[in-house]
């Protein structure tokens, strides 16, 4: 680990940079998966073969971690996930809440590198 990543690590919490999660085949087409990475909780969405999303398990609304258990759809182009208490909607690239615009999920980058999902905090 090196001092810059220690410091960043101390600040936030969290370790930053990508962080290899699983194989891309781990993941079902449309269901979500939970992963703690680098100490975040993060839901995962596989949407195609070599589509995933990553957004934070945190629903922004209650508080609660079961972004995970949402449900896949779309608006229009758009993905989605709409959350399993309260069906609040939020786009699957930008978080932005599709209801509520105050509501925003926390999102990440993501890559599929050698057939493993890797996921940028």
């Amino acid at each position: 680990m090196t001092a810059t990543l220690e410091l960043e690590e101390l600040a936030t919490g969290f370790g930053t940079g990508w962080h290899r999660v699983c194989s891309v085949d781990e993941l079902e087409l449309a269901w979500g998966e939970a992963a703690l990475i680098a100490g975040r909780q993060v839901a995962l969405f596989r949407t195609a073969p070599g589509e995933v999303f990553a957004v934070a398990q945190e629903d922004p609304a209650t508080g609660a971690h079961v972004m995970a258990r949402g449900i896949i759809g779309s608006r229009g182009t758009r993905p989605t996930i709409a959350s399993p208490l309260h069906k609040e909607v939020y786009d699957l690239e930008t978080g932005q809440c599709f209801g509520t615009p105050e509501l925003t999920l926390a999102t990440f980058s993501t890559r599929v590198a050698a057939g493993y999902v890797e996921v940028e905090l």
